[in-house]
């Protein structure tokens, strides 16, 4: 399994950005999706996860009611919708897919992981 993430750029605070992410070599369409993110210098975070159906969600404190999850499995795709963004959004964005149909916020919970896409909020 491949994961493609793009969409990634450089906005101005409090803009929005819609990153991608695209599997390929297999459908994870039975698998959650999440997202995850790293600035310079501090460890992977949590960011979001979606069930395999996407009737369930997760989101990390920080981005919590400004960013939304979600997945069309007709199209391989899941998308991390950003509003409100803040220059401590700053990081490269990575998905990843689940080990079952419903993933926490755990690294171990997944087992396949996408390149990563730079995502740049200036204040």
């Amino acid at each position: 399994v491949q994961l493609q993430a793009s969409g990634g750029g450089l906005v101005q605070a409090e803009g929005s950005l819609r990153v991608s992410c695209r599997a390929s070599g297999r459908a994870l369409s039975n698998n959650a999706m999440g997202w995850f993110r790293q600035a310079p210098g501090k460890e992977r975070e949590f960011v979001a996860s979606i069930s395999w159906n996407g009737g369930s969600s997760l989101y990390g404190d920080s981005v919590k009611g400004r960013f939304t999850i979600s997945r069309d499995n007709a199209k391989n795709t899941v998308y991390l919708q950003m509003n409100d963004l803040k220059p401590e959004d700053t990081a490269v964005y990575y998905c990843a897919g689940g080990r079952k149909s419903y993933s926490g916020r755990s690294l171990n919970d997944y087992n396949f992981w996408g390149q990563g896409t730079q995502v740049t909020v200036s204040s």
